[in-house]
């Protein structure tokens, strides 16, 4: 099992001198689209961006439109992220099956291409602030608590969601990345309000959890 702070790849050491959005996701920009990215590779050198790096990466299997696809890889990647989250873990910790994984840079870009009008805006607008709602344990806690919920969510087989989950779990990850403490708020009142809509008020999370159970277990 290797975290990705003990690949040492000297090309990537001064990559990240400013953990904003545009320098992180610049790295994808040029380069061979065939070259497959490893999240060991990406998340060298990051420190207080990497939970939301990790989870940029993780989600973007809910945009591809193919059922099922989502929910089976980026799922279980959130609920990873969250659980260490809420465990206080200050960076993220990488079974090395899971290092050795990663997109291809051509995905990336093609993914930022398709995003990249909003992602500009949001650039504009969001900023480090307020960091009692980013960096204190009981934030972090809190913020794990609802991507698990919201990974979940995007895990179930609710029809024409995976899209809707999956932007707000982008939300969550450019919030952990600019560390904006006002979109992570907006983020916990807008995941909250999902989970009450889509789970508790249908009553499709208690069963599709334990679908879910059952189905990771093999029972």
């Amino acid at each position: 099992m290797t975290p990705p702070a003990e690949q040492d790849d000297p090309a990537l050491d001064n990559a990240y001198q400013n953990e904003g959005i545009r320098t992180l996701l610049g790295m994808f920009e040029k380069g061979d689209p065939a070259e497959q990215l490893s999240l060991g590779q990406v998340l060298h050198g990051l420190e207080q961006s990497a939970f939301g790096m990790f989870l940029f990466i993780a989600i973007l299997p809910s945009f591809i439109p193919i059922p099922g696809i989502g929910g089976a890889v980026s799922g279980p990647l959130v609920l990873l992220i969250g659980l260490q989250l809420i465990i206080g873990l200050s960076r993220p910790w990488l079974p090395g099956f899971i290092a050795r994984r990663g997109p291809r840079r051509g995905t990336m870009h093609k993914f930022l291409n398709r995003i990249s009008r909003p992602l500009q805006r949001l650039d504009r607008m969001l900023k480090p602030r307020l960091p009692l709602l980013i960096d204190p344990l009981p934030a972090r806690i809190l913020t794990g608590l609802l991507l698990i919920l919201t990974g979940i969510l995007l895990s179930l087989p609710i029809p024409f969601t995976n899209y809707l989950f999956g932007f707000q779990l982008l939300l969550f990850a450019l919030a952990l990345i600019e560390r904006d403490g006002a979109l992570m708020l907006f983020n916990w009142i807008a995941a909250i309000a999902g989970g009450v809509f889509f789970g508790m008020g249908s009553g499709q999370l208690v069963s599709g959890v334990l679908e879910l159970f059952q189905r990771w277990t093999g029972g």
